[in-house]
């Protein structure tokens, strides 16, 4: 899909509607996997588009859920990402805090949930801009099927992704569990997300969310030898 829609010459931070509807999706979610209900596997299309996906590109197989690390970067060489990562906590207001705004190339990690590696979705969320350039996920509605995500972790490992989906959530029809549950049940997996769609002038926000799917499929020491 193309990158989000902006107005040639002017950016904005990430806030307003869209990235809290993200967020308050989460803490939902978060709060029905307390409540014992758990969230339920996704759809293999989303409530906008699913893309690239094209048929028949080859996908490796899963790899076992490895134990979990707290992560310390995040790598998507298809599309230029490199950044380091840092948890977040829940604010407040029950919602998972953003990436803090005076560092828009640092990626949020919800640190109350999966490690990466261990068995569940990891969930990272970033900004896509600010009112002078491009943030770290400004390129992740780029992502296809396929692409290779590294995350290295505080234990020296790197735990290696490949994509598997990639979709855009209105902000009308978000759904929590499309956007943060499982895709498969027992796979350690990991989502990107970040705001995408069109940006909305009057409300300051983008009118869509862009989730990344992906699924461990191998690990290696940080040195590059397999681990």
């Amino acid at each position: 899909m193309p990158t989000p829609d902006r107005p040639e010459g002017h950016g904005r931070l990430l806030t307003g509607v869209a990235w809290a509807v993200l967020l308050m999706g989460l803490w939902l979610w978060g709060r029905d996997i307390t409540d014992g209900s758990g969230a339920s596997s996704a759809p293999t299309t989303g409530d906008v588009a699913a893309v690239g996906r094209p048929l028949g590109v080859p996908l490796p197989a899963p790899h076992d859920p490895i134990k979990g690390a707290v992560p310390e970067r995040v790598e998507v060489p298809s599309i230029g990402i490199k950044a380091p990562v840092v948890a977040r906590d829940l604010d407040k207001d029950g919602a998972i805090e953003p990436p803090p705004f005076d560092t828009p190339q640092t990626v949020g990690w919800y640190g109350n949930g999966t490690e990466p590696g261990a068995k569940g979705p990891a969930l990272f969320v970033g900004h896509v801009d600010t009112e002078t350039r491009p943030a770290v996920f400004y390129g992740l509605s780029a992502a296809r099927p396929g692409a290779k995500i590294e995350v290295t972790r505080a234990d020296g490992t790197v735990a290696e992704f490949t994509v598997d989906d990639v979709q855009v959530f209105t902000r009308e029809r978000f759904n929590a569990d499309k956007a943060y549950g499982p895709r498969k049940n027992g796979r350690a997996e990991l989502r990107l997300i970040t705001c995408g769609g069109t940006y909305d002038r009057a409300s300051h926000s983008y009118d869509a969310n862009v989730v990344v799917s992906a699924y461990l499929t191998g690990e290696k020491s940080g040195s590059g030898g397999r681990a």
